[in-house]
């Protein structure tokens, strides 16, 4: 590997904030950032980030908090700056699905799928944003969803959170720009423990039939993708919605 790619994904001495770092594709990043090694901050409201963070290493934070209460996240995320004395990447993975018809579906329901999915995601990068321009560099991944781009039946709270990530994307690039970068993700269904729970069974191989790849994606290999984008090969790449469903939106 030539000394260009080296560097470029060589992220020693880097500092980063995955939320929903707990589980799924959050720890799969963070695994990931850490060998390459960034330090990283573990955001999630799963008590169990703290053991999860302290897994990883020396070095490494797990912070308990619930980032749809706005008024903790600014805090949570000048407390990670002070500890860790830069801020250079920040992930948004953190997420929920709440799925019903769109006759049915509750206010409670919408409001707590706007609030975490898309509320939260952009006071997060609001407040990594601030220490950011400040230091003058850094990189933000969004994660979106296939269902940013196409209808998804029953999940019309969770398609207009995530094409309203893709939009915010673009403004939060925009107005950023040159000093951030900030780009989406767009996975099709990822074999998590929760995505291999809801899509097991006849349902999940239905699901399958539709993918052109013929199957699901791996978390390692959305945290792949974050790790390009967030990695000085992709210094020319923001605002872009990455779209990683193995063909399915292109039918």
């Amino acid at each position: 590997m030539s000394g260009f790619w080296n560097q470029a994904f060589d992220l020693t001495g880097r500092c980063a904030v995955i939320t929903g770092g707990a589980a799924g594709i959050g720890l799969a990043c963070a695994h990931l950032l850490a060998e390459r090694g960034a330090r990283v901050a573990l955001l999630d409201r799963d008590p169990t980030v703290v053991d999860v963070a302290a897994k990883l290493g020396a070095g490494h934070l797990g912070i308990a908090v619930d980032l749809a209460q706005v008024g903790q996240i600014q805090h949570t995320i000048d407390s990670v700056f002070e500890q860790f004395q830069r801020l250079d990447y920040l992930i948004n993975s953190a997420g929920v699905v709440l799925l019903d018809k769109a006759l049915q579906v509750s206010e409670s329901a919408w409001d707590t799928t706007l609030d975490i999915n898309l509320k939260a995601s952009f006071f997060v990068a609001q407040a990594c944003a601030r220490h950011m321009l400040a230091q003058g560099s850094g990189r933000i991944v969004n994660l979106a969803s296939q269902a940013a781009v196409i209808g998804l039946d029953r999940h019309v709270a969770y398609c207009a959170s995530k094409a309203a990530i893709v939009g915010m994307t673009k403004v939060l690039a925009m107005e950023w720009a040159p000093r951030i970068t900030v780009n989406a993700i767009s996975p099709t269904i990822v074999e998590t423990a929760l995505g291999k729970k809801a899509w097991a069974g006849d349902v999940g191989e239905r699901a399958k039939l539709q993918i052109p790849a013929g199957r699901f994606a791996q978390p390692e290999e959305i945290a792949g993708l974050a790790l390009y984008l967030l990695s000085d090969a992709a210094q020319m790449v923001t605002g872009a919605n990455m779209v990683i469903d193995g063909g399915y939106s292109i039918q």
